[in-house]
């Protein structure tokens, strides 16, 4: 894959495996899903950081899309109201870190690839992604520089936060915008959703992006927290990340999102 006009860009293109799903081989799909699991889209990062939650009571159920026969959306009421509840709590929150499952699935092969790491924010635009599986592979940024290091290519990517998609989409994170800002919402309820004892907001980006068409936030009715953010591309493909054990508003130092890549590593600067 040669080299890609940003950072973003190769974000995308490694999590849909575009180059390599082409070639409709089963080695390239299994090349593409282990790929995924490093990647996080940069749009896809924006909802994620919203996931400034607490342990809540709604069921981890499998996440779905609303059926198409299903009732409609709340009422636009109802919808303004719960994202200033989820809104309301991000804005008290200055640091967030949680064990995290991502699972990745690939509308046109019917497969899924689950990795697993932890995460890491902090205000302002601040992020550390540490992957387990696939090990050592790693998202960060410093509020400056984005860098996105595959140990199993022994390549980083590294690109200025200016210059790519970063700051818009993850505007609410660095203090600069709410998610009213970047999403049109419509509301559903839990039990419509797969998802017991919450509600679901699904939010249409207002800026078209290539990274996503809809990203969908499971909140906690009790407490307004996200557990769950899905991630849905223009393809049909699925990114899912569930938030374990989640902590807010504890002490991080500055080390947390510096980052040297091993000796040997390929430095690529779009």
């Amino acid at each position: 894959m040669g080299v890609c006009n940003n950072v973003v860009a190769r974000f995308v293109q490694s999590l849909t495996g575009q180059g390599d799903f082409a070639a409709g081989s089963s080695e390239a799909l299994m090349h593409s899903l282990r790929r995924s699991s490093i990647v996080l889209l940069l749009g896809g990062a924006a909802a994620i950081a919203v996931a400034f939650a607490q342990p809540s009571s709604a069921a981890a159920d499998s996440p779905d899309v609303p059926p198409a026969a299903a009732p409609g959306p709340q009422s636009g009421q109802d919808v303004s109201h719960a994202v200033n509840q989820v809104q309301s709590f991000y804005d008290k929150s200055t640091t967030f870190k949680s064990d995290f499952e991502q699972k990745f699935w690939v509308k046109a092969y019917n497969q899924e690839k689950t990795s697993r790491g932890h995460v890491t924010f902090a205000k302002p635009g601040k992020m550390d992604w540490v992957y387990d599986d696939p090990k050592d592979n790693r998202v960060v940024s410093d509020g400056t520089l984005i860098k996105v290091y595959e140990a199993a290519n022994k390549q980083m990517y590294e690109q200025p936060i200016d210059k790519s998609q970063y700051p818009a989409a993850l505007s609410f994170l660095t203090g600069t915008g709410k998610l009213s800002d970047s999403f049109d919402f419509e509301l559903f309820p839990g039990e419509q959703m797969k998802f017991t004892g919450g509600y679901v907001l699904v939010g249409t980006p207002k800026q078209p992006t290539p990274a996503y068409s809809k990203v969908l936030f499971y909140v906690d009715a009790p407490t307004s927290q996200v557990r769950r953010v899905m991630v849905i591309d223009g393809q049909g493909n699925r990114n899912r990340f569930d938030f374990i054990n989640p902590k807010v508003n504890e002490t991080i130092g500055k080390a947390q999102f510096k980052f040297t890549p091993p000796e040997g590593t390929s430095i690529v600067r779009p």
